[in-house]
């Protein structure tokens, strides 16, 4: 995460569990570690633990960004950004401003996507107010 986004230090980590099952372990890194700022650049890492198809990846990102604050016309640029993933696969989502997103698949960059305030929707799905588990993002935000 160092090399995508500079000064980043692990903020805070946490696993999300789908009924009991965990999915991915995920990593929240800010400039020197900071407690989460919306208005500065930030990256998530995405450790996964189970087998997941981009399919899978693509339906849930569209479900959850509907849920947390309706639709966006971006379901083309996640299928393109979006690979299966196997038990130990990195998915790595690096804010650049506001309005766009970079996305690193095991290290390597995969795609950008840029949309208006897409940072805050992507990143919300996470570390949001109105996330699945909010002690799960309590932790992710190292709180």
């Amino acid at each position: 995460m160092k090399s995508t986004l500079s000064g980043a230090e692990l903020r805070g980590t946490a696993t999300f569990r789908f009924v009991g099952f965990p999915l991915y372990e995920a990593r929240l890194y800010t400039k020197g570690g900071a407690p989460l700022d919306w208005s500065s650049d930030f990256g998530l890492e995405l450790n996964y633990m189970r087998n997941l198809t981009a399919h899978d990846l693509v339906e849930s990102t569209m479900r959850e960004l509907r849920r947390t604050g309706g639709a966006l016309p971006l379901r083309a640029e996640f299928e393109r950004c979006y690979r299966d993933v196997r038990d130990g696969d990195q998915y790595a989502a690096v804010s650049k401003g506001p309005d766009q997103v970079h996305f690193w698949y095991n290290g390597t960059k995969v795609c950008s996507i840029k949309y208006p305030e897409i940072k805050t929707r992507f990143m919300a799905i996470f570390l949001g107010e109105n996330t699945r588990s909010s002690a799960f993002t309590r932790k992710l935000k190292g709180e």
